[in-house]
């Protein structure tokens, strides 16, 4: 033990050599890209990174991570706030981070650890004096730079789970689809309820933040969770994965079902409610969500499904996560019949 003790510790200040060293050298993040009208060409011409290969943020740009993250065929992801000088984020409850004009979330998909760790997209959101603008990058092969890809584009590779997909790039378009709600595009990560109280109150130490969130780390993390009730886990599982389209103003919002956690209606979760439109994503279901019956629920149903046109989410899913689905099927089958 004490030995594992030692080599973090050391492993620890290598690493923090290297991201001073890398900021030491690297260029300082540009604002007027972040806040301009154009639609820079690389990753590069933000600088976001000291060192993008490797993901060494830059100044001013903090990593963070979710207690529940949305799940995305597997991959890894290495999340990014850059919050401009002279300026913070504000608490809403538990929900969304308030962000200045200026700001950017910058979010990175990777396949693999260590040397074998692959680069496969960045995601960034600029916040813009006429709201946010959604913009995708695709890493070279070299991992030396990443490319604007407002088209999207298709990588074919093997999932963790040991499984050949598609995975798919989403065009610009595409980004504002998730991240849209009454015509807006918003972010739809960073809410209070699924940040951890430790990483806001560093951010208030730093003057980055006005005050720890109501509610902050609200959200159970359903990966951890093997025994007890499934209904809080499945609910944290949903609102993280689902509730951005699912959910009033959002586009999904015809569907009638609000998946958000805050949601106490049954039938507005789905339980016992009749689909607005059978069809065959349906799956010759009659409810979105039946107590005690799992594979009778729409719901699970299409969650259970790779195949367009059923397959929801309907973007950012080339494969099935077996693991969510699980935790779905517990909830579905603790619920007491109506």
């Amino acid at each position: 033990m004490r030995r594992d003790t030692a080599l973090l510790a050391a492993a620890s200040l290598m690493l923090g050599a290297v991201v001073a060293e890398a900021r030491l050298t690297a260029p300082q993040v540009s604002d007027v890209a972040i806040a301009g009208a154009g639609f820079p060409k690389t990753l590069g011409e933000f600088g976001f990174f000291a060192d993008g290969a490797r993901q060494v943020p830059a100044a001013r740009v903090t990593p963070y991570a979710l207690n529940t993250p949305l799940w995305s065929d597997g991959a890894d992801k290495l999340r990014f706030i850059y919050v401009p000088e002279g300026t913070q984020l504000a608490a809403d409850g538990d929900g969304l981070l308030q962000f200045p004009v200026g700001a950017a979330i910058i979010k990175t998909f990777a396949y693999g650890e260590g040397a074998d760790r692959r680069l496969i997209e960045t995601r960034v959101l600029l916040h813009r004096a006429d709201g946010w603008t959604a913009l995708p990058y695709r890493w070279n092969a070299e991992q030396t730079e990443a490319s604007l890809a407002l088209a999207g584009g298709r990588i074919d590779l093997t999932t963790p789970a040991g499984e050949a997909i598609s995975y798919a790039i989403p065009n610009k378009n595409q980004c504002k689809s998730c991240h849209g709600k009454d015509g807006a595009v918003i972010p739809i990560g960073p809410k209070a309820r699924n940040l951890s109280a430790d990483w806001l109150g560093q951010m208030v130490n730093r003057g980055n933040l006005d005050r720890v969130p109501d509610g902050a780390d609200g959200l159970p993390d359903w990966r951890t969770h093997a025994v007890g009730p499934a209904e809080p886990l499945a609910r944290a599982y949903l609102d993280v994965n689902c509730a951005h389209c699912h959910q009033p103003g959002g586009g999904a919002s015809n569907s009638g079902l609000d998946l958000r956690w805050e949601q106490d209606d049954a039938h507005a979760l789905g339980i016992l409610k009749r689909p607005v439109a059978a069809g065959r994503g349906a799956g010759g279901h009659d409810f979105s969500i039946l107590p005690g019956q799992p594979d009778g629920s729409i719901l699970l149903y299409r969650m259970d499904s790779a195949e367009p046109g059923i397959a929801m989410p309907e973007l950012g899913k080339a494969s099935v996560d077996r693991d969510g689905g699980a935790v779905v099927r517990r909830w579905i089958l603790e619920m007491k019949q109506q």
